[in-house]
C-alpha cells in the first residue's frame, strides 16, 4: 500500500478515535475482578507499596510481596493474611538481578514471558509526576522517573505490536507523597498526598485499565500547558507553583525551593 492510501486510511481512524473517547466520557467504565489473581508488589514493606498490598488483599488476590526490609515486609504480609488473602513475603534487593531471579524462581517462575504465553496480566510501573514535569534540584530523581515513564510507553507499544492485547499496562504518576522520601514538601494549589489516597487511585486505575494514572488527575492540564505555552510563560507557571522541600533522603541536607 502506498503512502497516500495509508494517509487516507489514517484520517477515519483518527475521527473514530475521537468519537470513541467522547462517548466513553458518558459510559461507566467496567471494573475487572482481581480476586484469585497472582499479584507481585515490590517495595511492599512501606509506603504506597504496603497500602497497595492491603487494597489487593481486600479483594482476595494472591500476593507475592518483595522488599529489602525484612521486618517491614513481614508486617505487611501478616496484615494481608489478617484481611483474608494469601500472602508470601520475600526479602529482595531489586537492585541486584540475581536476587530478583532467585525470588522469581521460588514464586512466579517468570514474569513477562509467562504473561506473553498466556496473553494475560497487568504490568504497573511506579513513576512520579517528576517523570513528566521537571523539578529543580531533583535531577537524579527526575531522570530516573522520566526513564520509568519511557519504559512504560515503550513496553506498551511493544506489546501492542506483538498483538498481546490481554496484557495491560499502567503507569502511576503522583505528586509529592508523604512517604518520608522528601522532607517537608509543599506545592501551591496542591496538597501533599497520603499513601492511602495514592494506592486507592492506583487500584482504581488498574481495575479500569488506565494507561497513565495521574494523582491528582488535573496534572494532565499541566502537560497540555507545556505543549502550548512559550518557554518563558511555562517558566512563570513553574514559579507560580512555589515548589519547596528540604532534602531528598540520601542527598545533601539543605533547604531547596523553586
Amino acid at each position: 500500500m502506498n503512502l497516500f492510501m495509508e494517509l487516507l486510511l489514517l484520517l477515519p481512524i483518527i475521527i473514530y478515535s475521537y468519537i470513541e473517547a467522547f462517548v466513553k466520557l458518558f459510559i461507566p467504565v467496567k471494573r475487572k475482578s482481581v480476586s484469585g489473581e497472582l499479584v507481585l508488589i515490590t517495595g511492599a514493606g512501606h509506603g504506597i507499596g504496603r497500602v497497595t498490598a492491603y487494597e489487593f488483599a481486600n479483594r482476595q488476590s494472591r500476593l507475592v510481596l518483595w522488599d529489602i526490609n525484612k521486618h517491614g515486609i513481614e508486617e505487611t504480609a501478616a496484615e494481608c493474611r489478617r484481611l483474608g488473602a494469601t500472602a508470601h513475603a520475600f526479602v529482595v534487593d531489586c537492585s541486584k538481578k540475581e536476587e530478583i531471579y532467585s525470588a522469581a524462581e521460588k514464586t512466579t517462575k517468570a514474569f513477562l514471558p509467562a504473561m506473553m504465553n498466556n496473553n494475560h496480566g497487568h504490568i504497573v510501573t511506579v513513576a512520579s509526576a517528576a517523570g513528566h514535569l521537571a523539578t529543580s534540584f531533583m535531577v537524579t530523581y527526575s531522570s530516573s522517573k522520566f526513564a520509568a515513564v519511557g519504559f512504560h510507553k515503550a513496553l506498551t507499544q511493544e506489546l501492542s505490536a506483538l498483538g498481546k492485547d490481554g496484557i495491560k499496562t499502567s503507569c502511576l504518576c503522583p505528586v509529592f507523597t508523604n512517604t518520608g522520601f522528601v522532607k517537608n514538601p509543599s506545592i501551591r494549589f496542591m496538597k501533599v498526598l497520603e499513601p492511602e489516597k495514592v494506592a486507592n487511585k492506583l487500584l482504581e486505575g488498574i481495575l479500569t485499565n488506565q494507561k497513565m494514572i495521574f494523582v491528582p488527575s488535573f496534572l494532565k492540564i499541566h502537560l497540555i500547558l507545556e505543549k502550548i505555552l512559550p518557554e518563558h510563560a511555562m517558566a512563570a507557571v513553574y514559579k507560580l507553583q512555589n515548589i519547596q522541600f528540604d532534602a531528598v533522603v540520601g542527598y545533601r541536607n539543605r533547604v531547596i525551593s523553586d
